[in-house]
């Protein structure tokens, strides 16, 4: 059974903050060194000094990143900059922007929700890596406190949860254009009869993660490290408990984009590959002239040259040339990956990784993390190779959403960083103190 509860946010103080926008901050996991050095510069109350603050040359075991960003968040409570919600709540949470040209409004809820170990409420379709998970472990050992959401999804075709919940709304309580220029709405949802009926309406639900394996699984993990600190095995501690956007699958506001692949890999010989990839591919190998060198264009041209709902394509981009890669027979991932489901054996991800990452290039997820790097941008999954940042790159079509449930059903895992939910969520709207 999924079990949810309104929680006391904590929220910036509207008296001491002049701009809200100044003081959000995009999700963690996807700041630069430049974007975090431009959000620093912001405001001294950035949220980027708590979820991700700067390394310093320094820094010691008790004095670092961590230690900083607990003292921080102390500091900013008793100041007032932070306050906490008077009452339990749910939060509703509304996102408008255009993707594509076409305008979209994503609808979802913070919310608390119970950690289930085992994953049989919560379903997964990510593994998740070593280095991540220590990272947000370090942080909420700190802060005592989920400072950013992860974001699920649920499913309800009729949508009677987002029509229960917009009928109680009034004015929301925090309105920003976030770093993405997207319009980012918040309200404060405490009417108790709405929250419960909201509450037994998940209690019959699976839940997909759709963004935040990592921190999902580090707080089954830290879970389980402050039973073991503490003695408390209250069933409703507030550690078995984290704070997440709640989102419906058949919400049109929802968008799934592709992940590319970037490659460090030098010394590789592009002819000889090519005949190697000949075995599984048809392969076309194609010159970038000096008109096509407006890399947001070219990268629109790559992505429509492997669109497709029938075949499955991928690109291979290197200095000023690129392979047009189709699987020629579907059955070749029969063998190559018997142990899996056939959903999962025609994900184009997984033919990437099965195919060419893992028996060609021998990028098994072992030296994953040595070796790849990921960008949703097309234009950036071209400049970067380019430019000499990285040997190479993948660019790839995105993850349907049936996929998706399908695997997570199953309770296989995707490769590493096979979907990228659109829009981001805005860090820094509301936060879960334990």
């Amino acid at each position: 059974m999924v079990e949810i509860a309104p929680f006391k946010g904590m929220v910036y103080n509207r008296e001491k903050i002049n701009k809200f926008d100044e003081v959000m901050s995009p999700p963690y996991d996807i700041i630069s060194e430049q974007m975090q050095n431009e959000l620093y510069r912001k405001n001294e109350y950035n949220f980027v000094r708590l979820i991700l603050g700067k390394i310093l040359p320094d820094d010691t075991d008790k004095n670092n990143r961590y230690t900083r960003a607990k003292q921080l968040f102390d500091t900013w409570q008793q100041h007032g900059v932070l306050i906490s919600s008077k009452a339990p709540a749910i939060y509703p949470y509304k996102i408008d922007y255009t993707v594509n040209t076409v305008k979209k409004q994503m609808n979802g809820f913070f919310v608390l929700l119970k950690l289930d170990p085992e994953y049989k409420t919560v379903k997964a379709h990510e593994k998740t890596l070593a280095k991540p998970k220590a990272d947000r472990l370090n942080l909420m050992r700190a802060c005592y406190a989920n400072l950013e959401p992860i974001q699920l999804m649920y499913m309800d075709q009729n949508d009677d949860i987002r029509t229960t919940i917009d009928t109680a709304l009034h004015k929301p309580i925090i309105k920003v254009k976030g770093y993405d220029g997207f319009t980012h709405q918040l309200w404060c949802l405490d009417d108790q009869k709405t929250v419960q009926s909201i509450i037994h309406e998940l209690e019959k639900k699976l839940l997909f993660i759709a963004d935040g394996h990592h921190r999902y699984q580090t707080s089954i993990n830290y879970a389980q490290e402050k039973r073991q600190q503490t003695g408390n095995n209250e069933p409703n501690a507030p550690f078995n408990y984290i704070m997440v956007v709640l989102c419906n699958m058949f919400d049109p506001g929802l968008s799934i984009l592709p992940t590319h692949r970037f490659i460090t890999m030098p010394g590789v010989n592009f002819d000889d590959l090519s005949k190697k990839l000949e075995r599984y591919f048809t392969v076309e190998k194609k010159f970038v002239n000096d008109r096509e060198k407006d890399y947001q264009k070219l990268g629109e041209k790559i992505m429509n040259e492997i669109a497709t709902d029938t075949n499955h394509k991928v690109a291979l981009y290197t200095k000023d040339v690129y392979y047009i890669l189709t699987l020629k027979d579907d059955h070749i991932m029969d063998s190559k990956a018997s142990d899996h489901s056939i959903t999962w054996r025609m994900l184009d991800v997984s033919i990437l990784h099965k195919l060419i990452l893992e028996e060609l290039l021998g990028i098994t997820e072992k030296n994953l993390e040595d070796h790849v790097k990921y960008t949703r941008v097309d234009a950036e999954a071209i400049q970067q190779v380019n430019e000499g940042t990285y040997d190479f790159s993948f660019l790839i079509n995105a993850t349907k959403i049936d996929q998706l449930k399908a695997i997570a059903d199953a309770g296989e895992h995707m490769p590493q960083k096979s979907t990228y939910f659109l829009p981001k969520l805005l860090s820094g709207l509301v936060m879960y103190k334990m």
